[in-house]
């Protein structure tokens, strides 16, 4: 994801080696973090329980309309609508 890319240095200097000792530390860094052209970041934890260990096919992964990116595909890729 583009955004996440862009964003992702700005949040970690926003962070300047604070501990992350709680999930309230971490939201409000995040929520806090701004660009010098106005781009906001919008933050909130949920406490929805996800499932794990669920695995997909290799025939569900073949219908996904996934588009790897030059520059490490396996890592980043575009995911658009069928």
């Amino acid at each position: 994801n583009k955004i996440e890319h862009r964003m992702f240095s700005f949040i970690t200097q926003n962070w300047r080696a604070r501990p992350l000792v709680s999930y309230q530390t971490i939201i409000h860094l995040i929520a806090n973090t701004r660009t010098a052209t106005g781009l906001r970041i919008k933050a909130k934890l949920t406490q929805k329980t996800y499932p794990t260990g669920i695995e997909i096919s290799a025939e569900e992964m073949a219908k996904l309309n996934l588009n790897p990116d030059a520059f490490h595909g396996d890592w980043n890729y575009s995911l658009r609508p069928q």
